[in-house]
């Protein structure tokens, strides 16, 4: 069944984030398949947030390999530590950085990126994936947008658990 996507043209971004959460709930609660509900939510935050990237990195073993995304081509695979996604992985926390250019070891997919936020979804005690996103403008991240996208690990990480006990 296609969905349509309500956004807010508001310039708030609490308000905007209030109007899309409802629906990415709607969009996974009646299916399973989490690469169906990632894909569905990386392309609802890009096109109701107007992110430049948005996407998930999956757990594989000692690296973050590249799940569903929306956005240009990224990078694949990201070591432990490493760059801000591998940063969040072994902190398990949320990291936001204002210009990537300063972020020590930061991996540069696009050189377009110019300030992210990273948050990791943790299942059983341990990161499973990380939610990335980009902007092409500096500091466009906040304490808003952690809360929000916090909201959005939230369903990732029920949804998660309700997958691996079936």
């Amino acid at each position: 069944m296609a969905e349509q996507l309500v956004t807010s043209t508001s310039g708030d971004k609490a308000t905007r984030y209030q109007v899309l959460l409802p629906q990415l709930q709607a969009l996974i609660e009646s299916e399973s398949d989490l690469v169906a509900n990632l894909s569905n939510i990386a392309a609802a935050l890009r096109q109701g947030m107007n992110f430049f990237w948005v996407g998930f990195y999956l757990v594989k073993g000692k690296q973050l390999v590249l799940g569903p995304f929306q956005g240009p081509v990224a990078c694949t695979r990201i070591d432990f530590g490493r760059g801000v996604c591998g940063s969040a992985w072994k902190d398990k926390q949320t990291i936001i950085v204002p210009d990537v250019d300063q972020f020590p070891g930061h991996i540069a997919c696009s050189s377009e990126s110019k300030s992210e936020i990273v948050l990791p979804a943790m299942v059983n005690g341990e990161v499973s994936m990380v939610l990335d996103v980009d902007s092409q403008h500096l500091n466009d991240f906040d304490d808003i947008d952690a809360h929000y996208l916090g909201q959005v690990i939230k369903l990732i990480e029920k949804m998660s658990l309700t997958a691996s006990a079936q």
